[in-house]
Order: C-alpha cells, then structure tokens, then sequence
C-alpha cells in the first residue's frame, strides 16, 4: 500500500500522510512534515487510487483509465529552493495532479537539454516562469500538450495560465508614488522582463528621474537581494540614495530586508541612525508575512494558478479544446509593514 511507504518513509501516521496528499486545506500538519510526504510520495511516484476514491464518495466505480503523467519544467532557476514562489507553484501543479488521479513524472530545471526532453515520455508539460524561445521551440517539436504559468504573457504560443507581471509592477510602484516616495530603485531581472517595464512606465509616466544607477540587474534569488541592496545603501555616500525599492519578487525583498539589516549592523558611524527605505515587491509568498519587518506586496494567486494549469492541460491532452487559451488571473497589493 502506497500510503503505508509514504507513512514509514516520513515518521508520520497513515491518516497524516491521507490527509495532507487528499485534502489540499489540511493545515494541522506542519511545513516541514508536509513537505517530507510531499517528497515521499514523488520519490515512489504516488498516484492516488481513483476506485477507492469514487467508492468512498459513493460514486460508479469504473475501470480506471492508466495515469497521465505530466513532468514540470523550471528553466530560470537550478533548484526550487532558489525562489519560493516557484517551490509554493509547483507544490500546487503538484497537488492538483495527484487530486486528478496524475502522477509528475520528472522536474526539469534549467538548462533543457534535446536529449532529455526527447527521452522524457510525459503526456504533457507545466511551465513554470518564463521560457526561453530556443526551449519553446525545441519542445513543440516533441508534444503539442504544454501548458505555461508565468507573470510574461506570450502571443498566444501556447496554453498559458498568466498573472500579469506588469500590472503588478504598476500596482506597487502607483503605491509607492502615492506614499510620496519619489527616488524609487528596482532590483531584479532587466531582460525582456514585464515587471521591469512596469517600473519604467510608472516612472516615466510620473516624470520621475530614472537613476540607472539605482537600477541592478539580478537573477532574483535572495542572495543577489542582499548584495544590489548593499549597493544602494553604499550610494549614501554619494548624496544620491533611494528612499525606496521596487523588488521584482519575494525573494529578492526579503534578501533586501536581510542586506540593510547587515549594512546596518556593519559598525561604520551614523549607519545605526539610518532610515530603511520602503521595500515592495510582487508574488506574496508564504515568508512575506513572516519576515520583520513583514514584506508589502503584490499578491500572485499561484495556488489558483497551479490548479488551473493541471485542469487547462489535461483538457488539452484529452482534446476538449484545440485553440490556444489564456487563462488571465487578477493581481492585488498586499500592505504590510515594509514601507
């Protein structure tokens, strides 16, 4: 019995492992422990018994059609640890799997190579963030089942389940203007990035100067937060300091919370009696409301967003609809104690 080796694997109760991988609100279990039978049940590649579901629901038992597996492709980053919303998305791409009787077969990260994705035998694919055009490309000539979550709409290249980054970015900055704040940094990715050009457009919009000093380029993990904020803390000297930050993502606020507290900390005078400067950025994840002091913010609906990408794909897989279809999902700010 699989919830019997999920049950031994994690130290936890048959019924604990049952209720986290079949009840999505259940909530007595902590982070940690879910997160272990989370694992568990992807290390054995669990998928839920659909017969005993329907009986215990009182439903007509039918022969179970075999499992769709779906793999799940992450190009941005190495590892789901590096930013929290994608661990938070992908958590819910995988709940929804299991709940629709799929399994996940395989997380790609970045770096896709042809090889391994022809190798990769998946009914369909879940993209999570944005795509690189050369990966896009390679993987149309393999599946036509591909389902992409991200904050970067494209034109319509594919099924995409989209929160758009720009109306987020827009969102956080019309907040900080409203607040007074005039002399507003950004820190994140400066590429073809929508939540950059939201940032752009507010400040040109309101004639604010752009300091393409106060603007650093990073790969939005928490490390490269603490490192651009140290670096717009040491423009002090220069006169020229923000008195606020657009972060791209949660990540990259909290490692800018943790890199003024280190500057501060840093025993060079006059840096104790220094004032923060506010801190926005967009995803909300579940650390934004646990970091001091606790992270204002644009609030992405991954969970929402995860669940319809499963629901979008298998309808793809299963031909109920052969057009390509966006799936748009509002933004919302969040106020918290950061700015």
């Amino acid at each position: 019995m699989s919830l019997k080796r999920i049950a031994e694997m994690t130290g936890v109760s048959i019924s604990t492992v049952s209720r986290v991988l079949n009840n999505r609100d259940y909530n007595c279990a902590s982070e940690e422990i879910k997160n272990k039978i989370w694992a568990a049940a992807e290390e054995i590649s669990y998928v839920p018994n659909e017969s005993a579901r329907n009986l215990k629901l009182g439903q007509n038992c039918q022969t179970p059609s075999p499992a769709r597996r779906l793999a799940v492709i992450l190009e941005r980053f190495h590892s789901l640890d590096d930013d929290p919303f994608f661990r938070e998305l992908f958590r819910s791409v995988e709940q929804e799997a299991f709940a629709s009787g799929c399994t996940i077969s395989r997380l790609f990260f970045s770096e896709l190579h042809m090889e391994e994705l022809s190798s990769e035998k998946a009914d369909g694919y879940v993209i999570l963030g944005r795509l690189s055009p050369q990966t896009l490309s390679a993987m149309k000539k393999y599946s036509k089942n591909i389902v992409s979550v991200s904050r970067n709409p494209t034109q319509f290249e594919l099924d995409e389940i989209i929160c758009d980054g720009r109306s987020a970015a827009v969102c956080a900055m019309e907040y900080l203007i409203g607040k007074g704040y005039r002399q507003i940094g950004y820190i994140g990715d400066c590429s073809y990035e929508d939540r950059y050009v939201g940032y752009c457009d507010t400040m040109i919009r309101h004639s604010l100067p752009m300091d393409y000093a106060s603007i650093i380029p990073t790969d939005q993990t928490e490390k490269s937060g603490i490192d651009a904020m140290k670096k717009l803390l040491e423009r002090k000297r220069e006169n020229s300091a923000v008195d606020a930050v657009f972060c791209a993502n949660d990540a990259t606020a909290i490692g800018a919370l943790k890199g003024w507290k280190e500057w501060r900390a840093s025993g060079i005078p006059n840096k104790k009696n220094a004032k923060m400067p506010a801190i926005i950025s967009i995803d909300d994840i579940k650390a934004a409301s646990e970091v001091m002091p606790s992270l204002t913010t644009v609030h992405i609906p991954h969970e929402d967003m995860g669940k319809m990408a499963v629901k979008v794909l298998l309808d793809r897989i299963q031909k109920g609809h052969t057009e390509k279809i966006r799936v748009e999902f509002p933004s919302r700010l969040v106020i918290r104690e950061s700015c």
